[in-house]
């Protein structure tokens, strides 16, 4: 393997904020019923068949630890208008479920309530990545509304999509 020049993290990080991310909760219950939760910007679509996603935790990911034992999980498009959900689900030490209005998947793991779209998940497989994981989930079910925005990350700030773009005509 070629070694690579050394990068500065955080104009490496300011580089990469210039590509925006959908924002998504992914989310499981234990057995002892304890719900655990992380918010993410690097969920992707893998395969459609078999359907794959995945997604990208820190290894210092605390709540991915509690989550990897579990063996599936289930992930929950934010729309635009779920800002203050990712905020709870964004910080640390506090329930991050609390009073927030969430169902459940077959397998028993947190839906967010209006999620954008939802996938309910086995782990497929896990792969160390540098610092972070890539996590591959087997998907058992979904379902979507794709009628409202949702909500991305860009530039260090969270927006909504904003007006839509459309392709001049080609000349003929």
């Amino acid at each position: 393997m070629l070694d690579s020049p050394a990068i500065d993290p955080r104009h490496f990080r300011q580089v990469l904020s210039a590509y925006p991310t959908g924002v998504c909760v992914i989310a499981a219950q234990d057995g002892e019923g304890r719900k655990h939760a992380m918010v993410v910007g690097s969920f992707t679509s893998i395969s459609l068949d078999p359907p794959l996603v995945g997604f990208y935790p820190a290894k210092s990911s605390a709540s991915w630890a509690a989550m990897a034992p579990i063996g599936g999980f289930a992930i929950s498009v934010l729309g635009a208008d779920q800002l203050a959900e990712c905020q709870q689900f964004a910080s640390r030490g506090m329930d991050k479920f609390g009073d927030l209005a969430h169902g459940a998947t077959a397998a028993g793991h947190p839906l967010i309530d209006d999620a954008l779209a939802w996938f309910d998940c086995t782990l497929e497989v896990t792969h160390e990545v540098g610092d972070h994981y890539l996590v591959v989930g087997r998907v058992q079910a979904l379902d979507g509304q794709a009628a409202r925005e949702p909500l991305l990350f860009y530039g260090g700030q969270y927006h909504g999509l904003g007006e839509a773009v459309t392709a001049s005509p080609q000349p003929a």
